[in-house]
């Protein structure tokens, strides 16, 4: 294609954003394809170096709700030849009005252009509003994916986007997979409020380097946090499902009978019961991308500190970020900080289990609380004692600990001593 033809090329896409144009095999003029190769007639495009027509990007003015209906029925029709039942088609036409816009905006260009050329042999004219439609959303080449999308609460863009991944699944497919994620991701734990308790906690806590899953998480927590509700609003499947598949499309392409669901039945059987799996997945969704002997290799390694295996899937309910690279690299640095410290090895195994956020904390920022028991006199065993019953204070800063032993001390000066280690529960 020569310089000047692809200028033009581009100027046509710029004027006509929504327009969809015939391409013609390369090194062949127009001129010399038979028009009775296509299946809908000629559509006339703006010839280049003619003055052109104002042309907004929506047309209110010519727009009427006949039309929008009409536009909505044809998609309704349109999504049916692609094997949807009468009630599916209905649903997704009636939730998606960016895209039905986006098709009769379309279709308004080129009646508009149509009528502004003034030609006398105005092929187009041979199709009605709603063939113009269909012929509008098969041009777009999603096969109606982009509609279904936005039938689930995704944004027009957002749908254009993910869609773009998915060119390989059918759509009777796509809809079986994301009815099957939402019942596995919110039944039983539309809670509105425990998750993203835990999802804070998991945040405030991490002081480690994070690695690749956890950012991506970290980003996905950002913009349900940016929302109405905030991250409480992390169990509910309105508020979470649209940014959970902006921020990992890559979900749509699992395999549900090969890959879900064997997943799904493996963490049962660890110990993570079917009405809380969602708050697994929600807490750490890159979870799903790894194989089930992946699973097994990282969390075999948690056995290093008497973890049975019917423990860790308590412990990925509390911390499902256990999985990820850098909180499984940072274990073996507190294991040796601990040890250095000779605090005994039976308590630090116990606070992991109990508190597994542990793993997520620098051993930096460990050293100022061991540091500040220290200064309490609670040093090796007896402070092993401590975090054994009562790890969250590890994750303190020094100065809450000391609030927290003087309101313990407080409320047992007007007590009966006990001669007992002191143990401070928050």
């Amino acid at each position: 294609m020569s310089t000047k033809s692809f200028s033009i090329r581009s100027n046509l896409k710029s004027l006509f954003p929504n327009t969809c144009f015939l391409q013609f095999p390369r090194g062949c003029p127009p001129s010399v394809v038979p028009f009775s190769l296509f299946h809908y007639p000629r559509i006339h495009t703006p010839n280049p170096y003619l003055p052109q027509p104002p042309l907004a990007q929506s047309h209110p003015s010519n727009q009427t709700p006949h039309d929008l209906a009409q536009a909505q029925e044809s998609v309704s029709e349109y999504l049916q030849e692609l094997g949807l039942s009468s009630d599916e088609s209905v649903s997704i036409a009636s939730n998606s009005p960016k895209y039905i816009q986006m098709l009769v905006d379309g279709v308004k260009e080129l009646e508009e252009w149509n009528a502004w050329n003034n030609s006398s042999n105005k092929d187009g004219d041979n199709l009605g509003f709603k063939e113009m439609v269909i012929y509008m959303a098969k041009e777009k080449g999603d096969n109606g994916k982009v509609a279904f999308l936005e039938s689930v609460g995704l944004p027009l863009s957002s749908a254009m986007s993910v869609a773009r991944y998915l060119s390989s699944e059918s759509l009777p497919g796509l809809i079986h997979k994301v009815k099957y994620m939402k019942e596995t991701f919110f039944s039983g734990s539309d809670d509105k409020g425990p998750s993203g308790k835990n999802a804070r906690r998991m945040m405030m806590h991490l002081s480690v380097p994070s690695d690749e899953d956890v950012q991506q998480t970290l980003s996905f927590f950002e913009k349900i946090e940016a929302r109405r509700g905030g991250l409480d609003m992390l169990g509910s499947v309105d508020a979470t499902f649209r940014f959970l598949l902006e921020s990992f499309p890559r979900l749509l392409l699992l395999p549900v009978e090969s890959h879900l669901k064997p997943i799904v039945e493996f963490l049962e059987n660890i110990g993570v019961p079917r009405r809380s799996m969602g708050k697994v997945f929600l807490l750490f969704p890159p979870i799903l991308f790894c194989t089930i002997q992946g699973i097994k290799t990282k969390l075999l390694a948690f056995e290093k500190f008497g973890a049975a295996y019917e423990d860790t899937g308590k412990m990925l309910l509390k911390y499902p970020w256990i999985l990820s690279t850098s909180i499984q690299e940072n274990y073996e640095q507190i294991v040796l900080f601990f040890e250095k410290e000779k605090i005994p090895k039976a308590s630090v195994d116990r606070a992991i289990r109990s508190w597994p956020h542990l793993l997520g904390c620098s051993t930096s920022k460990l050293k100022l609380m061991v540091d500040q028991f220290g200064e309490l006199g609670v040093r090796n065993k007896k402070l092993g004692q401590v975090i054994a019953k009562s790890p969250q204070l590890l994750l303190r800063k020094p100065q809450e600990l000391l609030e927290v032993v003087l309101k313990r001390l407080a409320d047992l000066f007007h007590q009966q001593p006990k001669p007992a280690i002191l143990f401070v529960k928050i």
